[in-house]
């Protein structure tokens, strides 16, 4: 009892190059440079907490100062290596730039680099967290860093070197410590438990050492505060979620199972008896955020060693992930982890984080709903097959050719054409073009609920053609049903009474009489607008009207050839006309002149 008790990270801080862990490539040149002699007078370490760096600085003073040094292995019994060891600032002087950052601590510093070494055979100067210092403080440290004392050397050591200045750095070497590895604070792990007749199991040290994110002060802390609890029994990995706040695997696994099965009703208690363990909201959602990361890795690869030293998961459980996992996509599990996000920025930011939480569960156990990113560029696909195609008609509109109506008016015209010579007129063309473009986008006739057969049908879909507005051919294509067309008369139902008001006033009504006019070439037809509730369109008969009516680009182009034969013949009655010649002044003559002896009135 009257031996104090030294906490693990330390009683096993590394004593040695050979104890420092993770950090091969610092070691090696550190090694070489106390082998060559080739001492500088400033380093810079660099890197994460818990990494060794004030370690290397220690082991590195050690090996200078030591009796039998300079040496790669100190022999720690010196009184150099003593006051290493024992934190004795003699000749090395260890200082916090956190709480020492002025001008004024570094004038102290610069005033006592004159005297030589008592102990050893250099003054260490060893600054941790050296980004603290001021600017003040760092320009007084400037030239004395860059040329100090034959006898001098500084370390520096700092996990922000952005923060250092460019001009510090530059007149030190920079050595930059990475993360340790799960594996490498595994091993050490279990050689400390080994020592300390600690009972622990090996997945508990792995996730100790995944929760240590790299850092192997962070790994022996934890470990440390853990070993009370192997007393009696085998430490898992149980004990140690439960000293980290963490949910258990098999409860995140029985919510996953919930979200699967979209069941609302078992996940909101769940969530509730967890939260009443004292689990905060933030906490929770976190837990399931690296729960569905742990189950993305486990979609993607296919290495089990690898999925334990990424994971969380191992040996016993991957089995029940692996089968869970294959109940999602890639995409959706991202899905997840967006939503899951979403709601821990909402529940950081309000008071009531508890409400923000069960929506959260029930938002997740509806993700079915969601709109998934898939669908919606399946959707895009299909909206651009259409674009590329230019078929508009709805997916689940039933493709029917639409029939054409077969006269004798259409096939005299055609002869006649055909025997006279064809004079294309940049005007006819033009409108000859536009007659095909408009037959082109007529929508076509679904044939339903219509009296009278294909006749009807056909003459229908000519009449539709006569529409000049889109909008309003498209209004009586989709919504309108022919009931009789006779020659002079046209009989139009609608399912509904909104629509039969619509067709009898403004542009629609006047839209279909011009049809009519144009396709039954009446002057006054008679139009009647019905719906088709009040009438039995079974006992209708249809009267086709006279086989005169041409369809709609033949009529255009009767009515051209038309105007083609009376401007020719206004053309020769010009001719005919005798020319008025004028000769009354010098002026009249040059314009007589000018067209060719015509005078122009």
């Amino acid at each position: 009892m009257d031996n104090k008790y030294v906490p693990l990270y330390r009683k096993y801080r590394p004593q040695t190059f050979h104890d420092l862990i993770g950090q091969e490539n610092i070691v090696h040149a550190l090694s070489n440079a106390i082998e060559l002699n080739r001492i500088a007078h400033a380093y810079l370490l660099c890197g994460p907490r818990g990494t060794g760096k004030t370690s290397s600085a220690r082991i590195l003073a050690k090996s200078l100062n030591c009796k039998e040094g300079p040496t790669l292995t100190p022999c720690g019994k010196c009184p150099a290596c003593l006051d290493v060891m024992n934190s004795i600032p003699v000749d090395v002087i260890e200082i916090d730039a956190a709480s020492n950052r002025s001008v004024e601590d570094t004038q102290a510093i610069l005033e006592k680099i004159q005297y030589v070494p008592v102990n050893g055979r250099y003054k260490i100067y060893v600054i941790d967290e050296v980004h603290m210092l001021s600017n003040h403080a760092f320009n007084a440290l400037l030239k004395t860093l860059e040329e100090p004392p034959e006898n001098v050397i500084f370390i520096l050591a700092t996990t922000e070197p952005h923060k250092v200045l460019d001009t510090i750095i530059s007149r030190c070497q920079r050595f930059d410590y990475r993360r340790i590895t799960t594996d490498d604070i595994v091993k050490r792990l279990e050689y400390i438990s080994k020592e300390e007749n600690i009972n622990i199991a090996k997945d508990a040290l792995y996730a100790i050492a995944k929760n240590s994110q790299g850092g192997m002060r962070d790994a022996l802390a934890l470990l440390d505060q853990i070993s009370v609890l192997g007393i009696n029994k085998q430490i898992d990995v149980n004990d140690v979620n439960e000293i980290l706040g963490k949910i258990s695997y098999d409860t995140l696994a029985e919510i996953t199972q919930y979200i699967i099965e979209s069941d609302c009703a078992k996940s909101v208690p769940l969530i509730d008896s967890i939260y009443a363990k004292g689990n905060e909201p933030v906490q929770i959602v976190s837990n399931l955020i690296q729960y569905f990361r742990d189950m993305m890795i486990v979609k993607n690869c296919s290495d089990k060693e690898l999925i334990y030293s990424l994971t969380q998961i191992n040996e016993v459980n991957y089995e029940k992930t692996k089968t869970q996992t294959e109940k999602f996509t890639v995409s959706e599990i991202i899905q997840i982890i967006d939503r899951l996000s979403y709601y821990t920025t909402q529940i950081k930011d309000t008071t009531n984080k508890y409400l923000w939480l069960e929506l959260c569960i029930i938002d997740l156990t509806n993700y079915k709903n969601l709109p998934s990113a898939e669908n919606l560029l399946k959707r895009i696909e299909v909206l651009e097959q259409k674009l590329a195609s230019g078929d508009f008609t709805p997916a689940a509109t039933p493709v029917v050719q639409r029939p054409t109506v077969q006269t004798s008016a259409p096939q005299i015209v055609a002869k006649r054409v055909e025997e006279k010579p064809q004079v294309t007129i940049p005007v006819e063309k033009q409108r000859m073009e536009q007659a095909q473009e408009v037959q082109k986008t007529v929508p076509q006739v679904q044939q339903e609920v219509v009296s009278g057969g294909s006749d009807l049908h056909s003459l229908w879909v000519s009449i539709l053609q006569s529409i000049d507005s889109p909008p309003n051919r498209a209004f009586y294509s989709n919504l309108a049903r022919p009931v009789e067309i006779t020659d002079n008369k046209v009989v139009v139902a609608f399912t509904k009474e909104m629509f039969v008001k619509q067709a009898k006033e403004g542009a629609k009504k006047q839209a279909l009489y011009d049809a009519v006019c144009r396709y039954l070439n009446v002057a006054n037809p008679e139009i009647d607008i019905i719906t088709s509730d009040n009438i039995d369109l079974s006992k209708k008969v249809v009267t086709p009207p006279p086989m005169k009516a041409p369809i709609v680009e033949n009529d255009i182009r009767k009515q051209e050839e038309e105007e083609y034969h009376a401007f020719v013949e206004a053309q020769k009655e010009e001719q005919k006309q005798p020319v008025k010649i004028v000769d009354s002044s010098s002026q009249a003559a040059m314009v007589k002149e000018l067209f060719d002896g015509k005078y122009i009135d």
